[in-house]
C-alpha cells in the first residue's frame, strides 16, 4: 500500500475544512504478492479487487465510511473506536469466505493488517489528513499479517471489556510527532463468540472439518500438535513465545503458525528470515516478513538455510484424521 502521509491539509486549496475526532482504520492486504506469481498479473488484480471491494462494503455495513481504496488495501474512518474495532476483528470472518470460495490453490490465501488509531482528522477533496491518520497508517505498516495494531488514543477510548483484550507490545516512533508512541496489540481469539454470522448448518460442517485438521510439530524430540483451535504458535527467543528458540540467528519473535480459513499459515516477522523446504520440492521458499500455507509434510529453517547443519530446524507435517 503507497501512503502519503501530511498534516497540513491547506495546501489542497478550496473551501475549509472542518475538523472531527474519529477512528481511522488502515487495512492492508497479505499474500497478494504470492497471488501475483501464482495467478499472474490479470487474474491477482481482480482477485485483489473483489476481496478490497468485499472488505469495503463489511467496513461500510459495520457503521465505517470508506475513504478510499489504496491498492491491496483501504482506508476507513469510524465515529466510535469500539466499532471500528470490532469491524476489524469480523474482517477475519470476511476473509475465511474470501479464500474459500475466491482462491483457487492449496498453497495460499489472503490475510490482512490492520493499523488502527483515534483522534482529529480533516477531510477534504476525497482524503483526511492528521496525527490519527499518519499513525495509524504507521501501524498498518507494522503489523504482521492478520494482526490488529491499536494507537495510544484508541486504547484509551475503548470499554474496560475491549482493553482486557489487548496486549502492550512496542513503543515506536512516528515521523512529525515528538516522543514514542505505545502500540497495543488486539487478540483475535476472545472474540470468536461474537464472530459467527453464518447458518448453523454450515458452521457445524465447518467445526467438523476443523476438528479433522492438525499440524504435527517436531523439534529435537519435542512433538506439538497444533489444531484449528489452539490460536497461534509463536517460536522465537522471547520466554514468552509457544516455541523458545535458544539461537542468536533467531529473533525475539521469529514466526508464527496457525490456522486461518482452514489451511495451516506460517508468518515470518524475523530479520534473517524462514526457510520452508516442502518434501516434494527441490527449492525452499523464503519467508522475509511474508507467508506461506503448510501443506503435506517438510523442514522449516529458521535464520538461515535448512541445508546449513548448524540451523535450527524442525519438521512439520499438516495431516486429516481421516487420512
Amino acid at each position: 500500500m503507497n501512503i502519503v502521509f501530511g498534516n497540513d491539509a491547506g495546501h489542497h486549496g478550496g473551501k475549509s475544512a472542518e475538523q472531527a475526532d474519529k477512528a481511522v482504520v488502515f487495512a492492508d492486504l497479505t499474500g497478494s504478492t504470492k497471488l501475483y506469481e501464482l495467478q499472474g498479473n490479470v487474474v491477482a488484480m481482480q482477485v485483489i479487487t473483489r476481496c478490497t471491494q468485499l472488505l469495503g462494503k463489511h467496513f461500510t455495513l459495520a457503521g465505517g465510511r470508506v475513504v478510499k481504496y489504496l491498492g491491496d488495501g483501504l482506508l476507513v474512518l469510524f465515529d466510535a473506536s469500539e466499532a471500528a474495532v470490532d469491524a476489524a476483528v469480523r474482517t477475519r470472518d470476511v476473509l475465511y469466505d474470501f479464500n474459500l470460495e475466491q482462491i483457487d490453490g492449496a498453497h495460499m490465501s489472503l490475510g490482512l493488517k490492520v493499523g488502527v488509531e483515534y483522534g482529529s482528522v480533516i477531510e477534504q477533496h476525497g482524503d483526511c489528513y492528521g496525527d490519527a491518520v499518519n499513525v495509524a497508517a504507521r501501524l498498518g505498516e507494522r503489523a504482521e499479517a492478520n494482526e490488529i495494531l491499536l494507537g495510544e488514543a484508541l486504547y484509551a477510548c475503548l470499554p474496560e471489556r475491549k482493553r482486557v483484550q489487548c496486549t502492550s507490545i512496542d513503543r515506536i516512533a512516528i515521523k512529525g510527532k515528538t516522543g514514542l508512541l505505545r502500540v497495543w496489540r488486539y487478540d483475535w481469539r476472545h472474540t470468536a463468540e461474537t464472530t459467527i454470522t453464518k447458518p448453523l448448518d454450515l458452521l457445524k460442517e465447518r467445526v467438523s472439518v476443523a476438528q479433522m485438521q492438525r499440524a504435527d510439530i517436531d523439534l529435537s524430540g519435542r512433538h506439538l500438535q497444533l489444531l484449528p483451535s489452539n490460536g497461534a504458535l509463536v517460536i522465537g527467543r522471547a520466554e514468552n513465545c509457544g516455541l523458545v528458540i535458544d539461537d542468536r540467528r533467531v529473533s525475539r519473535r521469529h514466526a508464527r503458525i496457525e490456522w486461518i480459513g482452514g489451511q495451516c499459515t506460517l508468518t515470518d516477522f524475523s530479520s534473517n528470515g524462514t526457510w520452508v523446504k516442502f518434501s516434494r520440492d527441490a527449492e525452499p521458499v523464503i519467508l522475509k516478513r511474508d507467508n506461506c500455507v503448510l501443506h503435506g509434510q517438510g523442514t522449516i529453517g529458521l535464520g538461515s538455510a535448512p541445508e546449513d547443519f548448524t540451523t535450527v530446524t524442525f519438521s512439520f507435517q499438516i495431516v486429516s484424521d481421516g487420512d
